[in-house]
């Protein structure tokens, strides 16, 4: 068997892998629109998930002796990790939550893809090096998948978005920019601190830095709604374990056998986009969802189109350059 064969089936295997965590990250939309519709309060929807998270991730650190570095880490700087948890994990959550009762999960899942390049288009405000730029490829894609977005919203809303649809379509926007804001000025504070942590650690991180406000959230959900219910406790450790754990994993495992062989990670990158999918088929099975209509559905189809010409563009001979490397996914934090 020739390198090129063992390669293709290394790539194939790997967007499997990509599609697989694809399915479990819409779970985050189908479980969160289903505690919404039961009258879960967002904010028990957006704490629980990340109170739950850390002792899910406990073992996952413990058994391989990654975790005094990560405290370590957070010992030496607490205010820089407060500050990116805040951003990458708390708003981005909390935002997110908020939106599950605007709209179907195909809704919420959809409008978020804009993460794909939101990323993107902090880079100016982040980076002092050739990283700042933002190649012209870059915008087409993003004005691409926004234009999706709102056609999506749009349609769901037939015709006319009202005072709530706008206010939720910004909160997901806000969310959409918040995660990968959050997971890049990590990025910068640990080159600047020469702290060596690989993505699992960095998630446990965030995750751990983010519970003295996941706490203040419960508090005020406490407060607005009393104690959370059982099923909202049982849906928010389906979305840690689901989304939390096992699609984390499995995307950065199937990133991680790609990683050498750019047209195959922009592939994997770009099966994110099946979220959309998935979020359409598991609403009108598991929730009861209507389907979405011709408009809402050519806004999908949209922001699918721009999520393949933003792996298109990744793959590229050129991938290694700066430029390309600032296009590169912040999925799985």
């Amino acid at each position: 068997m020739t390198r090129r064969d063992v390669n293709g089936r290394v790539a194939l295997a790997a967007v499997g892998l990509a599609l697989l965590s694809a399915l479990f990250f819409t779970m985050t939309y189908v479980l969160n629109r289903a505690s919404a519709s039961g009258g879960g309060h967002w904010a028990w929807l957006a704490s629980l998930r990340y109170l739950i998270t850390l002792p899910l991730m406990l073992p996952l650190l413990a058994r391989r002796g990654a975790m005094m570095p990560v405290l370590r880490a957070i010992a030496s700087h607490p205010l820089a990790w407060l500050r990116c948890a805040g951003v990458g994990f708390v708003l981005f959550y909390v935002m997110l939550s908020y939106a599950a009762a605007s709209g179907p999960s195909w809704l919420v899942a959809g409008s978020f893809q804009f993460t794909v390049i939101a990323g993107m288009l902090c880079a100016p405000l982040l980076y002092r090096d050739a990283r700042r730029r933002i190649p012209p490829a870059g915008l087409l894609v993003a004005a691409l998948i926004l234009s999706g977005v709102l056609l999506m919203q749009v349609g769901h809303a037939s015709g006319a978005l009202d005072r709530a649809a706008w206010i939720a379509l910004a909160c997901v926007l806000v969310s959409a920019v918040a995660y990968p804001l959050g997971n890049r000025l990590l990025l910068l504070h640990l080159e600047r601190s020469g702290e060596p942590l690989d993505a699992t650690q960095r998630v446990f991180g965030m995750t751990l830095a983010s519970q003295p406000l996941w706490l203040l959230v419960a508090g005020y959900a406490a407060l607005q709604s009393g104690p959370p219910t059982a099923a909202q406790v049982w849906l928010a450790a389906g979305v840690a374990l689901s989304a939390g754990v096992i699609a984390t994993i499995l995307f950065f495992q199937a990133t991680g056998m790609v990683r050498d062989q750019p047209l195959a990670l922009g592939a994997v990158e770009a099966m994110q986009g099946a979220e959309v999918v998935f979020a359409v088929l598991l609403g009108v099975l598991l929730l009861g969802e209507p389907w979405p209509g011709a408009t809402a559905l050519s806004g999908a189809v949209l922001v699918l189109a721009g999520i393949i010409a933003f792996a298109w563009v990744v793959a590229r001979p050129a991938a290694g350059g700066d430029g390309t490397r600032a296009l590169r996914t912040d999925k799985g934090a």
